[in-house]
């Protein structure tokens, strides 16, 4: 069966910037697993500094809660468990073609961070890592392959902060963001088996900026909120097989985060966390011809309208001795994809994260973190794409699904103290009751 080259080009475009179910584990195609140490209490009260200098990539002002000059290197491998299985096709032919099999590739990500002390009201961080990213690869022939085949998006961010010690109960921070966006996505070109494939492939560098705030009103409660802004990635390229070049400017969403860290007694602290993102801010996004400056072929725009999503969280974390702690905590996403939106590439749902983690501090100036998270989706994960759906111009192809989802996550870091914790100078201020 073939099809003509227009609708070749509607279905290729029709899932343009949209990601699997893969690396990609904070709703969209976010990366939240920056931190080992906020992991294992599924991120609960990290916009309050509870995962030490990792706590900077939410709240750039929570490095002022650490003395000196210290270093953390966080690396987390994400497995993934992803199958789209079909129900009904319209060619009924496609059905025929078979299920994705796992389209969720494992991958393994890293970020680091620094924080240096200058004195007793003044300190820059540094964060390098991936905000956004993921993998998926169904079957070579399968029967959705019109609307997605092997997908990536890859991110590289850097970020100097600074961060000022108002007073004995503020702190305020900034930090400027580099990003680097690419993305690569193809389709079938047509409902056969092993069809050739065809694609959008651009990338980008954007820039944006963090804003943070902690409050200490009581002793052993923190308070913080942080902002990241959005990035407007322009992206430039090729609409692969066809040799067409292509432009595209993608909003990035901005996020909010806030948290909370309550000392309850001096072995056991209660943390909690409540996440928005601006997903709906994506819209739909024109990809055009950069030849000519006119539309992509049939398909005016990408459709990608998303709904906002939230992520909240309530962790607890237990100093056994001053060697170990433990946490845990228990995490709701509430997912920017629903029915209306959900297609192959990111077949996503609301989510439930369970999460376990601890810490070993081998000295007074080296420790390292362990946790382990298992996400597993609920409620309504089918895929229905129709004809007079608003946000997929199926051109008469229909495409019922249902996808069965659940990750792991393993993650790891080791976190240094550069210089002797017994000589700080300046010392931190210290607040006295």
């Amino acid at each position: 069966m073939r099809f003509n080259r227009s609708l070749i080009l509607a279905a290729v475009s029709l899932a343009a910037l949209v990601s699997a179910q893969g690396g990609a584990q904070a709703g969209g195609f976010a990366l939240r697993e920056q931190s080992a140490t906020g992991q294992g209490a599924s991120f609960a009260g990290v916009a309050a500094g509870s995962a030490g200098v990792s706590s900077m990539y939410w709240n750039p002002a929570t490095i002022t809660m650490a003395p000196g000059w210290q270093s953390e290197f966080h690396g987390t491998a994400i497995i993934p468990e992803s199958k789209v299985t079909p129900l009904y096709t319209i060619p009924a032919g496609l059905a025929a073609l078979g299920p994705s099999g796992d389209i969720g590739l494992d991958a393994v990500i890293a970020s680091s961070y620094t924080s240096y002390q200058i004195n007793d009201q003044l300190w820059v961080g540094f964060y390098s890592g991936a905000p956004f990213g993921l993998v998926t690869k169904p079957n070579p022939t399968w029967a959705g392959q019109l609307y997605a085949r092997t997908t990536s998006v890859f991110s590289f961010e850097a970020m100097p902060t600074v961060a000022y010690k108002v007073n004995d109960w503020l702190s305020i921070g900034a930090g400027v963001r580099a990003q680097y966006f690419k993305v690569r996505y193809f389709s079938a070109t047509a409902a056969t088996p092993f069809a050739p494939s065809a694609g959008l492939e651009g990338d980008n560098w954007g820039f944006g900026y963090s804003l943070g705030a902690t409050l200490t009103p009581f002793a052993g409660t923190s308070i913080g909120i942080g902002f990241r802004s959005a990035v407007e990635q322009k992206l430039d390229g090729s609409f692969q097989h066809f040799g067409i070049p292509i432009k595209a400017n993608l909003m990035l969403p901005e996020s909010v985060s806030v948290g909370l860290s309550q000392r309850i007694t001096d072995a056991f602290t209660l943390n909690a966390s409540a996440e928005w993102t601006n997903w709906s801010r994506l819209g739909f996004p024109r990809v055009t011809n950069a030849l000519t400056g006119g539309f992509l072929a049939s398909s005016p725009y990408l459709p990608l309208d998303y709904k906002d999503g939230w992520f909240f969280s309530v962790g607890g974390e237990y100093r056994v001795n001053p060697a170990w702690t433990l946490r845990a905590g228990l995490g709701y996403e509430i997912a920017p994809i629903d029915l209306e939106n959900r297609n192959p590439r990111l077949p996503d749902s609301d989510r439930v994260w369970l999460s376990v983690g601890t810490t070993y501090n081998w000295s007074d100036q080296l420790s390292f973190d362990l946790a382990y998270t298992h996400i597993f989706s609920v409620g309504n994960t089918d895929i229905n794409i129709a004809p007079g759906n608003p946000i997929f111009p199926t051109r008469g192809i229909v495409f019922a699904a249902d996808v069965d989802s659940q990750v792991d996550i393993i993650s790891a870091s080791v976190k240094y103290r550069w210089d002797n914790p017994a000589k700080a100078i300046p010392a931190p201020i210290v607040r006295k009751y």
